[in-house]
């Protein structure tokens, strides 16, 4: 008995090791398949969507052009982007469609499922042209074809869902809420003004100060999938954008500021590269989080990411005219986030735009670098994004 006992024992132990062996053996000939990501994703359509579906749940909270610029860059490691928009535009095309239609602003909704849309550059041109005469002048064929989807579906939200399903977007486009608000601001000159397309206005001819802002109706509910979206992001990214016009409109709705608060993400807020007339003249990078901290109510972020690239000087006095400057690191931020500083300086038509690229590379690194270390299933499942960052970074040295 002691004999066979001692032959099913050595016989375990010797099949376990050979087991063992060959389970380490083919990981490691998948990890050696994989690193063929840079070209093989490149060519192969069908796998490069397959993988980017594996990548990290980012949620980006915001509105305005900043949001989509993120977006762009991305889309490049990850397909599961949710962008939480506000509704509270009233001004240009958006403004009128919203007054004539009774729907919510369409314009940010329509600027971040183009930027997530997966489609040829003449129909990404259609949704962006804007008609010149009559009675559509200056209006976006992209706004007039998500208010149409709106009356066929139904409602704003199916007819999101919809445009994004013809335009094959990698990814979801939420509203932050489903109420028709409308933003309003309280000013250091004890004014109160109402709607987002007057406040800085407002505020930049009287010379005075944004002191709180609000939505009428007050605390309006959140749409149901934004605090779905936010519970199961692995990071929480908040801008850029206008500070008070496109960013903390999201956290005046009821439960936004505590589903951000309640979440494991890793939480990223991202400065915007110039002061804004009406908004934050003056303003230094501390005042902007501090902003984001008190009116928005987010308890903690974890990093800020905030320019250090040079403005050209005939760009600056540009800027200069409408009282725009730099914003810099004036103040210390003593504790909380931990600062990362890159140059994201990008000209676009005369205008100083966030670089897209580098702007993801640096969200993408953070996310992967703050991946619990215990979780295993996360850290195969993102290794395509890790081995983008690496071939990106191989790239970027070798232009140099």
């Amino acid at each position: 008995m002691v004999i066979c006992s001692n032959f099913w024992d050595s016989n375990f132990i010797y099949y376990g090791c050979i087991l063992i062996i060959a389970a380490f053996v083919v990981m490691f000939a998948d990890l050696r398949y994989y690193k063929g990501f840079g070209s093989v994703a490149q060519h192969d359509g069908a796998f490069k969507h397959h993988l980017l579906q594996q990548g990290p749940k980012i949620v980006v909270i915001g509105g305005g052009s900043g949001l989509s610029t993120l977006i762009r860059g991305l889309k490049e490691y990850t397909s599961n982007i949710v962008a939480i928009v506000t509704v509270a535009d009233d001004g240009g095309g958006s403004g009128k469609l919203r007054e004539e239609m009774g729907i919510l602003p369409p314009g940010d909704i329509r600027n971040c499922i183009l930027a997530m849309a997966n489609t040829e550059p003449e129909m990404g041109k259609l949704l962006n042209y804007r008609f010149k005469d009559g009675s559509l002048k200056g209006q976006s064929f992209g706004n007039l074809f998500l208010a149409a989807m709106t009356d066929i579906t139904g409602s704003f939200e199916k007819g999101v869902e919809k445009m994004s399903e013809v335009l094959s977007v990698a990814g979801k486009v939420l509203p932050v809420t489903l109420t028709d608000v409308s933003l309003v601001a309280e000013l250091s000159d004890g004014s109160v003004v109402e709607g987002e397309s007057e406040i800085p206005v407002v505020s930049h001819e009287r010379h005075a100060t944004i002191r709180n802002i609000y939505l009428n109706p007050k605390k309006p509910p959140a749409y149901e999938k934004t605090l779905e979206a936010i519970k199961e992001a692995d990071v929480i990214v908040i801008g850029p954008g206008s500070l008070y016009t496109s960013i903390l409109p999201n956290f005046c709705v009821s439960g936004i500021s505590k589903a951000v608060n309640e979440s494991d993400a890793v939480k990223i807020y991202i400065a915007n590269i110039m002061t804004q007339p009406g908004e934050t003249e003056c303003y230094d990078l501390y005042d902007h989080y501090d902003a984001i901290r008190k009116l928005g109510g987010v308890e903690k972020i974890d990093y800020i990411v905030a320019n250090t690239g040079n403005v050209p000087d005939y760009i600056n006095e540009q800027y200069n005219e409408d009282d725009a400057k730099p914003v810099k690191q004036k103040k210390r931020i003593l504790t909380g986030p931990k600062i990362v500083f890159e140059d994201f300086i990008k000209l676009k038509n005369g205008y100083i735009r966030h670089d897209e690229n580098k702007l993801a590379y640096i969200v993408m690194k953070l996310a992967l670098n703050n991946l619990p270390k215990n979780d295993h299933t996360k850290v195969f499942k993102y290794y395509y994004s890790k081995s983008m960052l690496m071939r990106k970074k191989h790239e970027e040295v070798h232009n140099e």
